[in-house]
């Protein structure tokens, strides 16, 4: 949380144009179009899935995207061409990206201040300024496992799991790949949760049996931190909370044992709140944020697990509130019905509200920079901006489609991303009110 948007699942429809991509294969190499609405310049045109703002979390200067595509084995028939829209409304794209395949939103949890594919095979990473790839890695999904199960990013590397190893591949920078063998006794079977820069969590078991130890490994690949066993009915879901200080937030599977916040550095349990839903959570510099009631928010403090305050459904209302997202000075809180309201981070006092007009569900990640709100819609909904200070709706960035996701955006800190279904542009500039 933070200034960050947390991440999560998206369904599995996927769509395709009808249309002849004429001369346009001799513009821009690649999978890279350059212009806008009206531009010729291109490169093939095929179909693809979804589109990731990071999984898990992507910060106001982390740009997480994610594509399906098939790497490996017999090279299958050409798609066929595919036109692009065309037309967008709102800010020009100073470049957009297409992949090949459906995109995978909620893939890839970590950040990375870089707009990044990734699909079924792997990453690729793009160029900020040009759309241009600049590297590929290659991470397949385990076999048995889905092809949007979960990768990890953090300290330049790209983390993965083999039998009863931690793997790391380097995505930027001089960082070096490594693969770390967990003790045996510990089980082969492993499951990564996160990253915070410096460690990466997780959970190892034996196969055939229900024991199960949670671990942190350093992120340079050295050492095993600490490994502590679960609970006894097991922590089935951990999240690796953005503090900047090591925390990690795990749920029991016994409903009665609540929620606890860990320290990351040494697994050693801080408090334990009352479990009364676990669907997603957020954090900020002074409170952890949970589901409350049968579809509210509430606040506890970070720092005990006592609860502060809590925002719900009001009688003769319906609506299930979204992952919030936070600037430390209010918590903007987003419903399924499409209203969203901005509130005091200290006591909870609603400060504005906006009916936005579209409905909105969790596949719908907001970005927060310092002065606005980009609350991503459907996919002829388009992206709205929304000034943080007051609640004004002030622009909206869309584009002829067509497409059946909602879009996604991110920020590298100076330029903003936005796309959906298999398109993917980069706006420039971060719109102001």
């Amino acid at each position: 949380m933070g200034t960050t948007p947390s991440e999560g699942p998206a369904g599995e429809a996927s769509w395709q144009w009808d249309g002849d991509d004429g001369d346009r294969a001799a513009g821009a190499p690649g999978d890279v179009l350059t212009g806008g609405a009206d531009s010729d310049g291109g490169g093939p045109w095929t179909t693809r899935r979804r589109l990731l703002t990071g999984a898990g979390v992507l910060a106001a200067g982390a740009a997480v995207w994610g594509v399906s595509r098939s790497l490996g084995g017999s090279r299958p028939a050409p798609p066929k061409p595919q036109p692009l829209p065309t037309r967008v409304g709102g800010p020009e794209p100073a470049w957009v990206h297409r992949g090949s395949e459906p995109m995978t939103p909620g893939r890839l949890n970590g950040r990375l201040f870089a707009p990044v594919y990734v699909s079924r095979g792997g990453v690729r990473l793009l160029d900020p300024a040009t759309g241009d790839v600049t590297a590929t890695v290659e991470a397949g999904p385990p076999k048995g496992f889905p092809d949007d199960s979960p990768l990890v990013v953090g300290a330049g590397r790209l983390f993965t799991a083999s039998p009863g190893h931690v793997d790391a591949r380097t995505l930027v920078g001089p960082a070096a790949g490594w693969s770390l063998p967990l003790p045996a006794e510990l089980g082969d079977l492993i499951t990564l949760y996160g990253c915070d820069g410096r460690l990466v969590y997780g959970s190892v078991a034996t196969r055939g049996t229900l024991r199960r130890s949670l671990f942190a490994v350093e992120a340079t690949g050295n050492a095993l931190v600490w490994s502590r066993p679960a609970a006894e009915r097991g922590e089935t879901s951990v999240t690796v909370l953005d503090t900047g200080a090591g925390r990690l937030l795990t749920v029991d599977g016994d409903p009665s044992a609540g929620v606890s916040l860990l320290d990351g550095t040494t697994g050693r349990p801080l408090w334990t709140a009352e479990n009364s839903g676990t669907a997603w959570s957020g954090v900020d510099q002074r409170h952890v944020y949970l589901p409350a009631g049968s579809g509210g928010v509430r606040a506890l403090r970070l720092e005990d697990g006592s609860p502060r305050w809590s925002v719900l459904p009001p009688a003769g209302e319906e609506w299930r509130a979204l992952p919030p997202v936070s600037d430390d000075f209010r918590l903007y809180v987003l419903r399924d019905n499409g209203l969203v309201t901005a509130h005091a981070a200290d006591g909870g006092e609603e400060v504005w509200r906006l009916r936005l007009p579209f409905r909105l569900d969790r596949r719908c990640r907001p970005l927060l920079t310092s002065t606005t709100l980009v609350v991503p819609g459907p996919a002829d909904a388009g992206v709205h901006f929304v000034a943080t200070e007051s609640g004004r709706a002030f622009t909206t960035f869309t584009d002829s489609g067509p497409g059946v996701d909602v879009w996604s955006v991110a920020s590298d800190g100076t330029r903003l991303f936005a796309g959906h279904d298999s398109t993917l542009y980069c706006l420039g500039a971060l719109p102001v009110p």
